[in-house]
């Protein structure tokens, strides 16, 4: 039960005196807001062109807190990344269900499908570097193992979207050249997000996507 506001008509509450310094008290988070926002400031920090492993030392500097505050919200170094994976994954898979309920066409499924990733990570610079593993190095294997399941989850959707595409152009090995094709595309996103990365995030991934996926599509 929230406390009643207090009655700002009541005559012991007395203005401050002109010349007087008001100190606001220090706003403490709510519960979950400090959570979000170290992985936020985490994310932030691995944007940083060329920069080093991040570590929970740097993290809790950036944050103006304790080491030991920040393992009041996670467990682990290991659990902050398993955040911004979990926040990779629901944004893009997310985006990928749309694309299924909204395109009837495979090809423009599987298209579109490229197109969200690369795009997602264009505009989460520090994100790429989770994705591409480049923020892993050196971390739990468990994260490394992680990125490469939701990887093998966007070439699963893939295959689906190109099989149909195959057999609506009345292929006779639809499955065969769906699998073949999805391989392709994924190691198009993921070359894309290297190259993005490993630039200090200068080389765009939607950089002539479109005519990049007209060939795709071939």
């Amino acid at each position: 039960m929230h406390a009643s506001p207090p009655d700002l008509t009541d005559s012991s509450l007395q203005a401050a005196p002109a010349d007087a310094v008001v100190v606001a008290p220090r706003k403490r988070p709510r519960p979950g807001e400090r959570r979000v926002q170290i992985l936020q400031t985490l994310a932030t920090m691995l944007e940083q062109p060329g920069s080093e492993r991040v570590t929970t030392a740097a993290l809790a500097a950036k944050l103006e807190v304790s080491e030991a505050a920040l393992y009041r919200h996670f467990a682990s170094k290991a659990q902050m990344f398993e955040g911004l994976i979990e926040f990779i994954e629901s944004s893009v898979f997310t985006l990928l269900k749309q694309i299924s309920e909204r395109e009837t066409s495979g090809m423009a499924q599987a298209q579109r499908i490229v197109a969200v990733v690369l795009q997602f990570g264009e505009r989460n610079p520090g994100m790429t570097r989770v994705m591409v593993g480049d923020a892993l190095v050196f971390e739990n294997e468990r994260l490394t193992t992680r990125m490469n399941q939701f990887f093998d989850r966007i070439e699963s959707a893939l295959r689906q979207s190109l099989r149909t595409a195959a057999e609506a152009r009345g292929s006779t090995t639809p499955t065969v050249e769906a699998n073949a094709q999805a391989s392709v595309m994924v190691c198009f996103i993921l070359g894309r997000l290297q190259r993005y990365a490993r630039s200090g995030f200068k080389r765009l991934p939607s950089e002539q996507l479109e005519a990049a996926l007209r060939m795709l599509a071939v």
